[in-house]
Protein backbone atom coordinates (compact mmCIF):
# COMPACT_ATOMS: atom_id res chain seq x y z
CA UNK A 1 0.00 0.00 0.00
CA UNK A 2 2.04 3.06 -1.01
CA UNK A 3 1.37 6.69 0.37
CA UNK A 4 1.72 9.20 -2.28
CA UNK A 5 2.73 12.87 -1.43
CA UNK A 6 0.32 15.42 -3.59
CA UNK A 7 2.52 18.35 -3.52
CA UNK A 8 1.11 21.51 -5.00
CA UNK A 9 4.13 24.08 -6.53
CA UNK A 10 5.14 27.20 -4.98
CA UNK A 11 4.00 30.43 -5.59
CA UNK A 12 4.50 32.34 -8.78
CA UNK A 13 3.83 35.82 -10.44
CA UNK A 14 0.65 34.61 -12.03
CA UNK A 15 -0.77 33.77 -8.95
CA UNK A 16 0.62 36.70 -6.93
CA UNK A 17 -1.48 38.95 -9.77
CA UNK A 18 -4.44 36.59 -9.21
CA UNK A 19 -4.05 35.56 -12.44
CA UNK A 20 -4.93 32.22 -14.60
CA UNK A 21 -1.88 30.19 -15.80
CA UNK A 22 -3.34 27.38 -16.56
CA UNK A 23 -0.34 25.47 -19.45
CA UNK A 24 1.52 28.53 -20.58
CA UNK A 25 5.04 28.14 -20.70
CA UNK A 26 7.82 29.49 -19.19
CA UNK A 27 6.20 30.80 -15.49
CA UNK A 28 8.35 29.83 -13.08
CA UNK A 29 8.85 29.89 -9.30
CA UNK A 30 9.21 33.96 -7.67
CA UNK A 31 11.02 34.04 -4.35
CA UNK A 32 7.88 33.41 -2.50
CA UNK A 33 8.34 30.48 -4.20
CA UNK A 34 11.52 29.46 -4.11
CA UNK A 35 11.42 29.82 -0.32
CA UNK A 36 8.56 27.59 -0.22
CA UNK A 37 10.47 24.98 -2.43
CA UNK A 38 13.42 24.82 0.41
CA UNK A 39 10.62 24.67 3.24
CA UNK A 40 8.95 21.52 1.52
CA UNK A 41 12.96 19.81 1.20
CA UNK A 42 13.85 20.61 4.80
CA UNK A 43 10.70 19.00 5.52
CA UNK A 44 10.16 15.69 3.46
CA UNK A 45 13.89 15.11 3.33
CA UNK A 46 13.71 13.64 6.21
CA UNK A 47 11.10 10.86 5.16
CA UNK A 48 12.46 7.33 3.33
CA UNK A 49 10.87 8.65 -0.07
CA UNK A 50 11.64 6.15 -2.71
CA UNK A 51 11.06 8.19 -6.22
CA UNK A 52 9.33 11.93 -7.07
CA UNK A 53 7.07 12.32 -9.99
CA UNK A 54 6.48 15.81 -11.39
CA UNK A 55 4.47 17.46 -13.93
CA UNK A 56 6.30 18.72 -17.01
CA UNK A 57 5.68 22.64 -15.99
CA UNK A 58 8.40 24.45 -14.96
CA UNK A 59 6.93 25.65 -11.63
CA UNK A 60 6.44 22.29 -9.59
CA UNK A 61 9.72 21.09 -11.18
CA UNK A 62 11.50 24.03 -9.58
CA UNK A 63 9.55 23.30 -6.38
CA UNK A 64 10.71 19.42 -6.89
CA UNK A 65 14.53 20.04 -7.62
CA UNK A 66 15.68 21.27 -4.07
CA UNK A 67 13.93 17.57 -2.30
CA UNK A 68 15.01 15.68 -5.53
CA UNK A 69 19.00 17.54 -4.88
CA UNK A 70 18.70 16.85 -0.91
CA UNK A 71 18.03 13.24 -1.43
CA UNK A 72 19.94 12.45 -4.66
CA UNK A 73 17.10 11.10 -6.71
CA UNK A 74 15.58 12.17 -10.10
CA UNK A 75 12.73 13.84 -10.95
CA UNK A 76 10.18 11.48 -13.10
CA UNK A 77 8.00 13.88 -15.56
CA UNK A 78 4.55 12.86 -16.46
CA UNK A 79 2.72 14.86 -19.25
CA UNK A 80 -0.60 13.47 -18.05
CA UNK A 81 0.10 15.73 -14.68
CA UNK A 82 0.19 18.46 -16.36
CA UNK A 83 -2.28 21.77 -15.12
CA UNK A 84 -5.96 21.61 -16.62
CA UNK A 85 -6.05 23.00 -19.97
CA UNK A 86 -7.78 26.25 -19.17
CA UNK A 87 -7.93 27.22 -23.41
CA UNK A 88 -8.54 30.71 -23.78
CA UNK A 89 -8.85 31.43 -20.28
CA UNK A 90 -5.20 31.18 -20.18
CA UNK A 91 -3.62 34.15 -18.50
CA UNK A 92 -6.71 36.18 -17.55
CA UNK A 93 -7.38 37.68 -14.62
CA UNK A 94 -10.18 35.99 -12.40
CA UNK A 95 -11.72 38.64 -12.16
CA UNK A 96 -12.40 39.22 -15.19
CA UNK A 97 -13.37 35.77 -15.59
CA UNK A 98 -15.99 36.43 -13.02
CA UNK A 99 -17.91 38.58 -15.03
CA UNK A 100 -18.78 35.90 -17.89
CA UNK A 101 -21.72 33.99 -18.09
CA UNK A 102 -19.50 30.76 -17.56
CA UNK A 103 -18.44 31.66 -14.18
CA UNK A 104 -21.88 29.77 -12.26
CA UNK A 105 -21.51 26.89 -14.02
CA UNK A 106 -17.84 26.42 -13.25
CA UNK A 107 -18.38 27.34 -9.57
CA UNK A 108 -21.71 25.48 -9.05
CA UNK A 109 -22.02 22.09 -11.83
CA UNK A 110 -18.05 21.54 -12.37
CA UNK A 111 -18.50 18.28 -13.57
CA UNK A 112 -20.77 20.18 -16.52
CA UNK A 113 -18.27 22.75 -17.28
CA UNK A 114 -15.64 22.66 -20.13
CA UNK A 115 -12.60 25.26 -20.32
CA UNK A 116 -13.56 27.55 -23.89
CA UNK A 117 -11.23 25.98 -26.35
CA UNK A 118 -9.58 23.33 -23.51
CA UNK A 119 -11.01 20.57 -21.27
CA UNK A 120 -13.61 19.70 -19.12
CA UNK A 121 -13.23 18.70 -15.66
CA UNK A 122 -13.72 15.18 -15.90
CA UNK A 123 -10.97 14.19 -18.75
CA UNK A 124 -8.75 16.30 -16.35
CA UNK A 125 -10.07 13.98 -13.56
CA UNK A 126 -9.67 11.07 -15.49
CA UNK A 127 -6.08 11.26 -16.83
CA UNK A 128 -4.56 12.31 -13.65
CA UNK A 129 -5.86 9.70 -11.96
CA UNK A 130 -5.00 7.06 -14.58
CA UNK A 131 -1.40 8.36 -13.72
CA UNK A 132 -1.37 8.08 -10.07
CA UNK A 133 -2.79 5.01 -10.52
CA UNK A 134 -0.17 3.91 -12.27
CA UNK A 135 3.00 5.44 -9.77
CA UNK A 136 0.95 3.71 -6.78
CA UNK A 137 1.26 0.06 -8.97
CA UNK A 138 4.64 0.38 -9.47
CA UNK A 139 5.51 1.44 -6.01
CA UNK A 140 4.31 -1.31 -3.33
CA UNK A 141 4.23 -0.20 0.23
CA UNK A 142 6.84 3.12 -0.42
CA UNK A 143 6.41 6.65 0.31
CA UNK A 144 6.08 8.86 -3.36
CA UNK A 145 6.14 12.43 -3.74
CA UNK A 146 4.29 13.95 -6.91
CA UNK A 147 4.78 17.84 -7.63
CA UNK A 148 2.06 19.00 -9.52
CA UNK A 149 -1.16 21.30 -9.53
CA UNK A 150 -3.99 22.57 -7.37
CA UNK A 151 -6.94 21.50 -9.61
CA UNK A 152 -5.27 17.89 -9.66
CA UNK A 153 -4.49 17.26 -6.64
CA UNK A 154 -8.11 18.38 -5.47
CA UNK A 155 -9.66 16.38 -8.17
CA UNK A 156 -7.47 13.01 -7.63
CA UNK A 157 -8.66 13.39 -3.90
CA UNK A 158 -12.54 13.56 -4.64
CA UNK A 159 -12.03 10.38 -6.99
CA UNK A 160 -10.18 8.65 -4.29
CA UNK A 161 -12.51 9.73 -2.05
CA UNK A 162 -15.48 8.92 -3.72
CA UNK A 163 -16.87 12.70 -3.55
CA UNK A 164 -19.02 14.24 -6.29
CA UNK A 165 -16.81 16.04 -9.05
CA UNK A 166 -19.24 19.04 -8.18
CA UNK A 167 -17.72 18.97 -4.68
CA UNK A 168 -14.07 18.64 -5.16
CA UNK A 169 -13.38 22.66 -4.55
CA UNK A 170 -14.72 22.27 -0.96
CA UNK A 171 -11.12 20.71 -1.15
CA UNK A 172 -8.04 23.10 -0.35
CA UNK A 173 -4.55 22.82 -1.92
CA UNK A 174 -2.44 25.91 -1.08
CA UNK A 175 0.57 26.68 -3.21
CA UNK A 176 3.92 24.87 -1.36
CA UNK A 177 1.43 22.24 0.57
CA UNK A 178 1.48 18.84 0.92
CA UNK A 179 -2.00 16.02 0.56
CA UNK A 180 -0.95 12.57 1.88
CA UNK A 181 -3.20 9.84 0.48
CA UNK A 182 -2.79 6.45 1.55
CA UNK A 183 -3.32 3.94 -1.70
CA UNK A 184 -5.31 0.91 -0.50
CA UNK A 185 -7.73 0.12 -3.00
CA UNK A 186 -11.54 0.43 -2.10
CA UNK A 187 -10.09 1.84 1.17
CA UNK A 188 -8.22 4.73 0.42
CA UNK A 189 -7.31 7.34 3.12
CA UNK A 190 -6.70 10.82 3.07
CA UNK A 191 -4.27 11.11 6.18
CA UNK A 192 -3.72 14.93 5.63
CA UNK A 193 -4.78 17.76 3.49
CA UNK A 194 -2.85 20.82 2.50
CA UNK A 195 -0.20 21.12 5.12
CA UNK A 196 1.99 23.88 5.14
CA UNK A 197 5.73 23.29 6.11
CA UNK A 198 7.10 22.59 8.54
CA UNK A 199 5.34 19.94 9.67
CA UNK A 200 5.32 16.51 11.27
CA UNK A 201 4.63 13.75 9.72
CA UNK A 202 1.45 11.82 10.21
CA UNK A 203 1.96 8.14 11.51
CA UNK A 204 1.59 5.44 8.47
CA UNK A 205 -0.92 2.87 9.61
Amino acid sequence: MPTLLLIRHGENDFLAKNRLPGRIPGIHLNSRGREQAGELARTLSRLPIKAIYSSPLERPIETAEPLAKSLGLGIHLRPDLTDIDVGDWAGRSWKALSRTRRWKVLRETPSQFQFPGGETFIQAQERVVRTLDAIASAHTDELIAVFFHADPIKLAVAHYLNLSLDNFQRLTAHTGSVTILKMDGSANKLMALNLIPPFSFPKRE
